[in-house]
């Protein structure tokens, strides 16, 4: 437990919303490749998917690591936006707005999604429920003037 609060306090810092952009997302594109989509690093403190999102101006795809908050009991994935705390919204964001149909990758298994960005009281009540998963969320929405993003990935039939 103390590790996770460790890890929590630093990862609500300046300092990491400047760096861990741009290595976080790196070091698990390259761990998940070499591991088959087996491993990603960043999953060993919070549950991660890779997100291929086709582009929103490019319409190519984009593959993008990031923390999700996984809802069992529904068989869906809550995406944060919340772009370390920084100032603009994270591009895969604007990606699922204009091309809602994605793929996850979890825990090794391509899984067909539909994002729904989630609005109003539906989304006051999952973010309620992903500040109790990470703390830092909390931190980040402080520090920014947009309201952070939040969409729910849910499993295409067919």
């Amino acid at each position: 437990m103390i590790g996770v609060r460790i890890v929590q306090k630093v990862s609500s810092t300046r300092g990491f919303a400047k760096v861990a952009p741009h290595v976080i997302p790196a070091l698990d594109r390259a761990v998940h490749r070499l591991t088959r989509g087996r491993v990603l690093l960043s999953a060993r403190m919070l549950p991660g998917v890779i997100l291929t999102s086709t582009g929103a101006r490019s319409g190519q795809p984009r593959r993008t690591p990031l923390a999700c908050m996984p809802e069992p009991e529904k068989g869906t994935w809550i995406l944060i936006g919340s772009n370390f705390g920084r100032t603009g919204h994270p591009a895969w964001t604007a990606n699922l707005l204009a091309h809602p149909e994605a793929e996850i990758n979890w825990k090794g298994a391509d899984i067909a999604v539909t994002a729904q960005l989630l609005t109003g009281e539906e989304r006051a009540a999952v973010w309620k429920v992903a500040l109790d998963f990470w703390p830092p969320y909390a931190t980040y929405q402080a520090r920014v003037e947009r309201e952070i993003r939040l969409f729910r990935a849910v499993r295409r039939t067919s």
